[in-house]
């Protein structure tokens, strides 16, 4: 399962540098090539939602069927203990790391449309000052 971990993480990862190439300021002569190639990624990046949904169903079914492991309990020994506390830290972990992707695709495709339409309006600009 440690494959699907990376990919998502290169791709969250890959979403929050689109975001910052977009928003970082002094970029304008790249602005237009950026906004195509971020357009031209959204939809297959578009594959990380029923991915996220498909993993976070993965950690619900291992919390579900995880055996308890209370610290009270005393049929419960240090190292079973320790492993069920890690299990619990790995899932914890991984359902940010789903939140995290989740929010980095919809701050890009928000942040793809706003700049979109600034274009569009800079665009409309120019050719009315030109006008005139």
């Amino acid at each position: 399962m440690a494959l699907e971990w990376i990919v998502l993480g290169t791709a969250a990862g890959a979403e929050a540098i689109m975001i910052l190439l977009l928003t970082m300021p002094g970029l304008d002569g790249l602005r237009q090539g950026l906004l195509s190639a971020v357009r031209t990624a959204l939809r297959p990046l578009l594959a990380v939602i029923p991915f996220c949904l498909f993993l976070l169903m993965d950690i619900y079914w291992k919390y579900e069927t995880r055996p308890t492991c209370e610290h009270g309990s005393h049929a419960c020994t240090a190292a079973e203990h320790l492993r069920h506390q890690k299990s619990i830290m790995k899932s914890q972990r991984n359902a940010l790391l789903i939140a995290a992707t989740l929010l980095f695709y919809w701050l890009l495709f928000t942040v793809t449309s706003l700049v979109a339409r600034l274009e569009q309006l800079k665009q409309r600009t120019n050719k009315l000052d030109r006008q005139d």
